[in-house]
């Protein structure tokens, strides 16, 4: 439904803001447990993106086409697509404002429009991404690009960036990493590329346990990595990198390095219409119980995906756990009932180290390992390859889309941390 086809105040059970893979998995979800149920998302999007696929799409192994497909034709019917933008939310009121001024009343709301990113924030990186050696698996735009530029480099140098945390899908920056490197080894030219991973972080995954396997590949490639270095300024035609460097002494100067390749992950934050609502914490992400996925203040409100302040990684398997936990605790709130679904921070990121082989990284929060498969997950494996480019696609669109994911189950039991 366009924004001009509704005026005055639509009123719905169920309100979900946010139509990518959070939003739409729990309204199916929804709709399988309480078909009576009138739900309504709100996304102004048209277009909807596999955005696991992207890492793949700037490696050459998928197209980007493959990785879109039409917003409302994912919708689950029954469901009302109100295809606006949210200005503000008021959860005292049960209600949500939209830009075009309509008001939406809801019994429940489920908060999910993920993160945006933030290129605005490294100067002169918007007038020059997507050419000039400039590129980002992060940009639907630029991603294909970056197979470009992984192609067309014969030597020289190309640099890698990692914003400060948290961003979504902390493995990204160095899959791209270990792509492009194994890339040109394969072609004979990494001898004569210098290869750069600068981190504004200072370890280089944030589970120690998969360490050890990432710094095989680090060494293997004989990538030249660097922590604490935070990218704040582009110049493309020049082809001239700067960084904010935090020193031995905390102190902060700044280095410019010149590339003939960049590929640029940009800082990222909670979208700003969360950031200025009742329903963010400090940090501006959406403020929710880390357990149940209810809202810290208001009861009638949810969130998961990318958008909540919790510390699990923003990934989409980390959704499609939520998922299922929010669903079942905002019927029985609905219900009256206690709530019983409890999240436990299932996050998962398949670091492809080469062409072929992954180190397939499962964990909860506090970094707790939590495998799904009886092998040695920190070893690079071409079944977690199959996975990763064949198997998560597929589920992606047709089972957790769909409301009919059936989580693989993790036992943390086979690993001791």
């Amino acid at each position: 439904m366009s924004a001009s086809e509704t005026s005055g105040t639509d009123r719905y059970t169920v309100v979900i803001v946010g139509g990518g893979a959070a939003g739409i998995t729990v309204a199916a979800r929804l709709r399988h447990a309480r078909p009576s149920l009138s739900i309504a998302i709100i996304d102004p999007a048209t277009t909807h993106a596999y955005q696991p696929g992207w890492t793949l799409v700037g490696a050459g192994v998928m197209k980007m086409r493959e990785t879109l497909r039409q917003e409302g034709g994912l919708i689950p019917r029954g469901v009302r697509w109100i295809r606006a933008a949210v200005a503000s939310f008021e959860p005292a009121d049960n209600t949500v404002t939209l830009t075009d001024g309509r008001t939406i009343a809801y019994r429940r709301l489920v908060v999910c429009p993920g993160l945006q990113l933030d290129w605005d924030k490294i100067e002169g990186l918007s007038e020059t991404l997507g050419r000039n050696g400039v590129c980002s698996n992060y940009s639907r735009d630029a991603a294909e690009y970056t197979w470009v530029c992984i192609q067309s480099l014969r030597g020289g140098t190309a640099l890698f960036t990692q914003p400060p945390m948290p961003i979504k899908c902390a493995g990204a920056p160095q899959k791209i990493v270990y792509l492009a490197s194994d890339y040109w080894r394969k072609q004979g030219t990494l001898d004569r590329t210098n290869v750069e991973f600068r981190m504004a972080g200072d370890v280089l995954f944030g589970v120690g346990y998969f360490v050890p396997s990432l710094q095989d590949a680090i060494d293997y490639y004989g990538v030249h990595v660097t922590y604490k270095q935070n990218l704040i300024k582009v110049d493309g035609p020049a082809r001239k990198a700067t960084f904010s460097v935090v020193k031995p002494d905390g102190t902060t100067d700044t280095i410019t390095r010149d590339f003939d390749m960049l590929h640029v992950v940009p800082p990222q934050s909670a979208p700003d219409f969360i950031k200025k609502s009742p329903l963010a914490n400090p940090a501006g992400w959406v403020d929710v119980d880390p357990a149940t996925l209810r809202h810290a203040t208001f009861d009638t409100v949810f969130g998961l995906g990318d958008v909540v302040g919790t510390s699990n990684a923003k990934t989409a398997a980390a959704a499609r756990a939520q998922a299922p936990v929010v669903v079942e605790n905002l019927l029985a709130s609905l219900d009256g009932k206690p709530m019983g679904g409890v999240y436990d921070g299932y996050g998962a990121c398949p670091l492809t180290v080469s062409y072929g082989r992954v180190v397939l990284a499962e964990f909860l929060y506090g970094g707790k390992v939590a495998p799904s498969f009886p092998y040695d997950q920190r070893k690079p494996s071409k079944f977690a390859w199959f996975l990763k480019t064949k198997v998560f696609p597929k589920l992606y669109w047709n089972m957790m889309l769909t409301g009919r994911d059936v989580a693989i189950p993790h036992k943390t039991s086979r690993v001791k941390n």
